[in-house]
């Protein structure tokens, strides 16, 4: 297995990869709102989008490079302004945001990727927009800071950056790969309002790239929910630079494995992070369920409790409402055998049987209730039907969940 290690930092930890976040005024004031990530030298790339059938300009650009252009060096991100339902002028100041940072870096404008976070339906300032980029470029820094400041940029709603940095060894050479997050509201399973970027000095071919950022998506960023909506800008860009000289990974075997292997480390994090962030969370909601006939059944049944809203407001209130667990496994679409299933809380505070064999089981109220009043909290679900197992993240759904999003646009 491979011999992963976290270290300081974000997406400046690799080499060659430099990063700033700078204040351009798109929306908010007083604050950094443009984030700048770039390689020193050209970078294979992979990506995945959103599901929803109104895609943000930016998500239709990324999708063209990622596809046709023959590297990518530059993402160019803001927050504030989505630059979603925007018609051709969203995509016009996509292209002249990728031709102002092509010309200022000196890489073409087809290696320019751009990513927006915010309200739906707002123009993009161009002009801001292009000043912002001039900052960026003349800030950006390989160092921890500049990797920090960037990560802070993209935030919206989010309360806490969110980046994460790890070696690994591969091929004998030492890997680094580092990625940052953003995403607190709109989130739901097949991608959510996350913007993700992981870099890495990793030297592995575009296929395999693709291969493994669409199958790992499965598994963590796709396994999240706060509101059950599925934003129109989800993104998540992989770039790979190969300074780390590692043989390239161009099949699938031992170092392939270990290069998946961190990779899933850097956005199951990232998806734990942005579920526990969730707009007016207190907890974060985790649903494991083991002992599935399938592993696609076991995803459903794990997702579906963590969708549920009425569990979600039950761990707000600290309340052992297992009932609307069974509820949530039983409308998901699996078939099984309620008289089968296992039901139990887990934190830091202990873990507690609380249903089985059909009915709930002799327990403590007041011992549940602690342990669901902790700032983590698992809801453990043995199907006893096989071998699979999956894990959804989400987080309680609070009374200033609706106060953020009553006036969000204000």
């Amino acid at each position: 297995m491979a011999n992963i290690k976290q270290i300081e930092g974000g997406v400046t930890a690799a080499k060659g990869f430099q990063a700033a976040g700078v204040e351009a005024a798109i929306k908010y004031q007083n604050r950094k709102d443009m984030a700048l990530v770039y390689s020193t030298v050209p970078c294979k790339v992979a990506g995945t989008f959103t599901t929803n059938v109104v895609k943000a300009a930016p998500v239709l650009w990324d999708k063209k490079v990622v596809e046709e252009s023959a590297f990518a060096q530059a993402v160019v991100v803001n927050s504030g302004v989505a630059n979603a339902c925007t018609g051709k002028q969203g995509l016009d100041t996509c292209k002249a945001e990728a031709e102002c940072a092509g010309k200022l870096l000196g890489i073409p404008a087809d290696s320019v990727l751009v990513a927006s976070t915010g309200v739906i339906g707002m123009q993009l300032p161009e002009d801001r927009i292009c000043a912002g980029i001039e900052k960026l470029v003349a800030a950006k820094a390989d160092t921890l800071e500049a990797g920090l400041d960037a990560a802070k940029a993209i935030m919206t709603t989010d309360t806490v950056h969110k980046q994460i940095a790890l070696e690994v060894e591969i091929g004998g050479k030492t890997v680094t790969m580092g990625g940052m997050c953003k995403g607190s509201g709109m989130i739901h399973p097949n991608m959510c309002t996350m913007l993700g970027f992981v870099t890495t000095d990793a030297n592995i071919s575009k296929e395999l790239l693709q291969k493994a950022v669409s199958a790992d998506v499965v598994d963590s960023f796709n396994m999240i929910s706060v509101d059950g909506d599925t934003s129109t800008n989800d993104t998540l860009l992989v770039m790979a630079n190969g300074l780390a000289e590692n043989a390239e990974i161009t099949t699938e075997g031992e170092d392939y494995e270990i290069f998946c292997a961190a990779l899933h480390e850097i956005t199951s994090y990232l998806a734990k992070k942005m579920a526990g962030d969730g707009e007016g969370a207190t907890a974060l909601f985790e649903t494991k369920v083991v002992g599935a006939d399938t592993k696609e059944n076991a995803r459903v049944l794990a997702k579906s409790v963590i969708c549920s809203s009425l569990t979600k407001a039950a761990i707000f209130g600290h309340d052992a409402n297992w009932g609307r667990i069974l509820c949530a496994l039983g409308y998901s679409g699996v078939q099984f055998d309620p008289e089968n299933v296992d039901l139990y809380f887990q934190s830091a505070s202990g873990k507690m049987q609380i249903f089985g064999n059909g009915v709930a089981c002799d327990y403590s109220e007041e011992e549940a209730t602690k342990i669901i009043s902790d700032p983590e909290v698992t809801a453990l679900v043995d199907m006893h039907m096989g071998d699979a197992e999956a894990t959804a993240w989400g987080c309680d759904l609070s009374y200033d969940y609706v106060k953020i999003n009553a006036d969000y646009r204000s």
